[in-house]
């Protein structure tokens, strides 16, 4: 479990952050969210979980929906320095959670989703802190008071409770049908930018949009209509 969190929230984190110094949030968005890709290949290669007839066609569906919602970004980027090296960060990034999220897949239904969840959330503090000290030092982190305000609310809107609730899922459904579920998240960040800061929709992305509910609810059917790999609690 304290692999999982260093893994999952620490590493890909550190990954992800150090990425997005080089390249744009849209291709940051689009090679990050290979990873329910990757965890499928990870549980079908180390597992041996048999891939479904439902699993591939969502997946082809899903992924076909990302790029299409990202394509309008990728055609404006341009290359600059730091730029390979930036995207290597963010495809480490995406594997770190793909493992991250097959091992939870696996973890969760033996230690209970609360345990687990506050074990991976106290190692990835752990390594944060760490890593703090070991390039800062003793320095204090200034905080005006408004900061702090949006850090609880991130810790707890942004982390702590969607990690439980993935946890929890994970511990109904098994990772292979989270991993595609949470494909979703691109075309959430593109809606959540149209109503709350305004942004542009366009055609390419609407298209994206609808591939991505339409693999959803795809994964969703198989798994209404099978066992749960995983037992409930």
């Amino acid at each position: 479990m304290l692999c999982m969190g260093i893994a999952g929230y620490y590493a890909s984190s550190l990954f992800d952050f150090i990425g997005l110094q080089y390249v744009s949030a849209g291709l940051e968005r689009l090679i990050l969210f290979i990873y329910p890709t990757l965890a499928v290949l990870i549980n079908n290669w180390y597992f041996k979980t048999p891939f479904t007839k439902k699993q591939r066609w969502a997946l082809v569906i899903t992924y076909a929906g990302i790029v299409l919602a990202c394509y309008s970004e990728i055609k404006i980027l341009q290359v600059q320095d730091g730029f390979y090296f930036g995207c290597g960060m963010i495809l480490l990034c995406a594997i770190t959670y793909a493992f991250y999220l097959v091992g939870t897949g696996r973890l969760v239904v033996r230690a209970g989703v609360i345990r687990y969840t506050s074990t991976v959330m106290l190692a990835a503090t752990a390594g944060i802190v760490i890593h703090y000290l070991v390039v800062k030092g003793w320095k204090p982190i200034p905080m005006k008071p408004g900061l702090v305000g949006y850090a609880i609310a991130l810790a707890l809107m942004a982390t702590v409770i969607p990690s439980l609730l993935m946890s929890s899922g994970m511990k109904r459904i098994g990772s292979n049908q989270v991993s595609i579920i949470t494909s979703i998240g691109p075309v959430s960040t593109i809606l959540q930018a149209h109503w709350f800061l305004g942004e542009a929709i366009t055609g390419w992305q609407i298209m994206g949009t609808i591939l991505v509910i339409a693999g959803v609810l795809l994964i969703s059917d198989h798994h209404k209509n099978s066992e749960s790999p995983l037992p409930a609690s």
